[in-house]
């Protein structure tokens, strides 16, 4: 899968849809503080998404995260994912 390298908006927007590109591209968007301060735990949250969504590089972003990450940081991290999918 390509990166989109889409803008802040335009990937927040893409992400309502609940496309999986979009949601792992504000994975890298938070991963990586483009745009945003970086936020380990939102990106995770956007990985996850991204993952349940069938993105199998946002599978490995995520794992790759989560070690960098405490146990309360990916619990949180789960949370927001769970709460966004509630809503979308």
């Amino acid at each position: 899968m390509a990166r989109m390298e889409m803008s802040m908006e335009q990937a927040d927007f893409a992400a309502q849809t609940g496309a999986p590109d979009a949601l792992f591209e504000l994975g890298l968007i938070y991963a990586t503080g483009r745009d945003v301060d970086a936020d380990l735990v939102v990106a995770h949250k956007w990985f996850n998404l991204a993952a349940a969504r069938g993105s199998i590089p946002a599978r490995t972003y995520r794992a790759e995260l989560a070690q960098e990450m405490s146990t309360g940081q990916v619990a949180e991290a789960q949370k927001l994912a769970r709460e966004w999918s509630q809503t979308h």
